[in-house]
Formats: structure tokens, sequence, C-alpha cells
């Protein structure tokens, strides 16, 4: 859940801590993803990051790029109330996934979400949540997070409070 006791300190502390650690995984298998890929569906987390997902979502290839949202509130997941917020649904296509599970459970999502899933090229799915319920998918998923536990970690094979990029099973590869 969330940590209700965060202040604006912690909040400061936490993003300058963001900053400065490395990004540890396939970042530069990401990138060259990016280039190539025709429909990007990038799949947002939290509300109080959206604003910092516009920031990367700026630096990808516009015209190629949907964001999903969650389809109700759950915990402090996106919505689409968060992404017209912070101007999202101004700059790329936004849809939400039907689904008010925390992460992205394919079965409880919409029909059209499911679609969009199966027709894109690349999936950016952030979040611990959507790695720990998407992580197996045969998709071609790149997952981008912060390692929070140790079963996460044990998972990812990297030590609980790093920042990864890593790939899904691939629709290409057995499960």
């Amino acid at each position: 859940g969330v940590n209700g006791q965060m202040d604006e300190d912690d909040l400061r502390i936490s993003i300058d801590q963001a900053l400065r650690e490395p990004v540890h995984g396939l970042v530069e298998d990401l990138r060259r993803d990016i280039v190539e890929a025709d429909d990007i569906l990038y799949l947002a987390d939290n509300c109080g990051e959206i604003v910092f997902d516009r920031l990367l979502i700026e630096h990808l290839p516009l015209e190629r790029v949907t964001v999903a949202v969650r389809g109700a509130p759950i915990l402090n997941d996106a919505t689409m109330v968060d992404a017209r917020t912070v101007g999202l649904t101004d700059l790329v296509e936004v849809i939400d996934n039907g689904s008010d599970a925390p992460g992205t459970l394919l079965d409880d999502c919409s029909p059209a979400f499911r679609r969009r899933f199966a027709a894109a090229d690349l999936i950016i799915a952030k979040g611990q949540g959507n790695f720990e319920t998407l992580s197996d998918e045969p998709a071609p998923i790149y997952f981008l997070f912060k390692v929070k536990c140790t079963v996460v970690a044990e998972h990812a094979g990297e030590p609980v409070g790093t920042h990864m990029v890593a790939r899904g099973v691939g629709r290409d590869q057995e499960t």
C-alpha cells in the first residue's frame, strides 16, 4: 500500500534519490526497441508518478504511443483524471484498461484494452505491480520499476532498492 506518513521533505529526498541512482538492466535494448516499434503501449502506474511518466513519454515517438491507465481508482494508481490533469491526453492517446485491480490482470481488463495489448509491438509497463502481474505474460514488455521487496528481488535478480529495466518473456518465447 501507500506510505501515508510521507511529507514534502520525504518527497524531495525520494525524487533526489531517484535522480541519483543508476538504472540497471536493459536500458539500451529498450532504447533500440523504441526506435523499431510502430505501436507502443505505455502502462502507467501511480498517480503521482504520472507527472514523471509524461517527462519520459515526451521523449518517445508520440505518434506511436498510447498510454493506458486504470479503469477506476485503486490504491494510488493513475486514472484518466490523472492523465488529463498532467496533460497526457493532449500529448498522446490515453485509454483505460477497464479494470480497478492493482497491476494489470489481463483477465480483468476490458476486451478493447486486451486487443490493444495484443497488437502492441512494444509495451512499457511502469511499476512493480505491473511486473508482478505481467512478467510471465508472452508479450513484448519492458518493465520499469524499483525493486521493493525480497520476493521480487529474487525474481528480478537484483537487490531491493534497485531501479530496473527488465524484459518480459516476449511473444515468440515459451513461458
